[in-house]
């Protein structure tokens, strides 16, 4: 089973308005409204390609509630870890004028004993399973909660997922996760380089394998991606053809199409870098996440 983990999830609120005037009532153009969070699109990209997960964190309150609701409406399974005080967030993302401003709210008042309540949870994974955990980490959490799991994990032969920042994600390379992955000016601020293509990833990136980290994987936006893989393969390739309309999400959906990839081909570092690419790209080229036929497209392009 994959499992993924997103500590704040949050509502989307998403406007476009036309002519945005501050100071004045402006009217939405479109609206749309979304179940976000990275490990959440995780779980959304995955079940668009045909495979299950359970999505785990924290929610809280009248959002919270409909963020499970969405989830479950789509046939995702939740085990959520229910938050006594506050709310889930709201996250309005402004499209005016070519421009995209973001408010984001603060998230619940997540407890002691929430935080031992997701560790249960996990407690109760076996070898094979997948655990996927991204993004930042709320100021209610221990700063090294990506550590404490890691390490509650370690020898019990889970394979888990890291996409997140900086030392977030340095400090978890003792615990040899199974992958991560960095865009380049996250390994280039990691190293303090500047890393614009992909043949100058290369390097940095087997530094994190040399400091723990069995497979890298870089995405680079308009260059593509790069991953130095375990065996000692380096594959990278350019990023698909197509006109970029929303990016937000689309590192998580390489991160599910990789997962996808390696569970599809029994284990192919190559086909599973092929199927991260195209869901990535996929989902940058549409408004919503990537669909299997979106990412099959794609595929046959390459």
């Amino acid at each position: 089973m994959i499992y993924t983990v997103t500590f704040n999830p949050c509502l989307d609120y998403i406007i476009q308005v036309n002519n945005l005037t501050p100071g004045a009532v402006n009217r939405t153009a479109h609206e749309e409204m979304l179940a976000g969070g990275k490990g959440i699109n995780v779980s959304i990209v995955l079940k668009n390609l045909g495979h299950k997960s359970t999505a785990l964190g924290f929610l809280a309150g009248f959002t919270g509630a409909e963020i499970a609701r969405r989830l479950q409406e789509r046939g995702i399974a939740t085990d959520f870890i229910s938050v006594a005080q506050g709310m889930s967030r709201i996250n309005v993302k402004i499209n005016a004028d070519g421009e995209e401003t973001e408010i984001n709210g603060q998230g619940p008042a997540i407890t002691d004993a929430d935080v031992e309540a997701l560790y249960q949870k996990l407690d109760a994974l076996v070898a094979g399973d997948v655990l996927v955990i991204s993004g930042s980490v709320p100021a209610a959490l221990p700063a090294d909660i990506y550590e404490r799991i890691l390490a509650r994990l370690a020898g019990r032969g889970v394979e888990t997922v890291v996409d997140a920042a900086r030392d977030l994600l340095v400090n978890v390379l003792p615990y040899h996760p199974f992958l991560i992955k960095p865009n380049n000016h996250e390994l280039g601020e990691i190293f303090n380089v500047e890393l614009a293509t992909r043949a100058s990833v290369v390097p940095y990136a087997k530094k994190l394998q040399e400091q723990g980290a069995r497979n890298v994987l870089v995405s680079m936006a308009g260059e593509g991606a790069v991953l130095v893989a375990e065996d000692g393969s380096v594959v990278e390739a350019p990023a698909p053809q197509g006109h970029v309309v929303n990016s937000v999400g689309a590192g998580d959906s390489m991160v599910a199409g990789f997962v996808a990839g390696f569970q599809e081909s029994g284990g192919s570092y190559d086909a599973a870098f092929k199927m991260g690419v195209c869901t990535g790209s996929a989902s940058a080229f549409s408004m919503q996440l990537a669909t299997r036929p979106e990412v099959e497209a794609l595929l046959a392009q390459l």
